[in-house]
C-alpha cells in the first residue's frame, strides 16, 4: 500500500490561491489514479478531483471545476492540487487518496470506497 503525506494547506483570503502537494512512498504510485477529497466541519467527506494513472484524464466536482487543477508528477511520486479563486466554502481538511486498484480507467463517478490509501489531511481555511 502506498503511504501519502499532504502539505501546502494554510490560511488564505477569499480570491487567493493555494497549492497542495501529496507525496507518495512505498507503493506503485505511477500505476494508480490519485484523488483529492475534502471534509468541512460538520459535513461528510466529498470528492474534489481525480487524475488517472496515466495522467490522461482528470475529473472535478462541479463546485471546483474551473478553479482547481489536479496534476501529477510520476517522477517525483507527487500529486498536486492547484486551487485558485478560493471561496470561504472551500474551507475544509483536504485529503489525497490512491486508487485501490492498479491501472483502473476513467470512472463516471469516484467514491471514497474506490480509494485504498489516504493521507492524514491538510487544513485549508479561506477567510472572507
Amino acid at each position: 500500500q502506498v503511504q501519502l503525506v499532504e502539505s501546502g494547506g494554510g490560511l488564505v483570503q477569499a480570491g487567493g490561491s493555494l497549492r497542495l502537494s501529496c507525496a507518495a512512498s512505498g507503493g506503485t504510485f505511477s500505476s494508480v489514479a490519485m484523488g483529492w477529497f475534502r471534509q468541512a466541519p460538520g459535513k461528510e467527506r466529498e470528492f474534489v478531483a481525480v487524475t488517472g494513472w496515466n495522467d490522461l484524464s482528470t475529473d472535478y466536482s462541479d463546485s471546483v471545476k474551473g478553479r482547481f487543477t489536479i496534476s501529477r508528477d510520476n517522477g517525483k511520486n507527487t500529486v498536486y492540487l492547484q486551487m485558485n479563486s478560493l471561496k470561504p466554502e472551500d474551507t475544509a481538511v483536504y485529503y489525497c487518496a490512491a486508487d485501490r486498484f492498479l491501472y483502473r480507467g476513467r470512472r463516471p463517478t469516484w467514491e471514497e470506497t474506490d480509494f485504498g490509501s489516504w493521507g492524514q489531511g491538510t487544513q485549508v481555511t479561506v477567510s472572507s
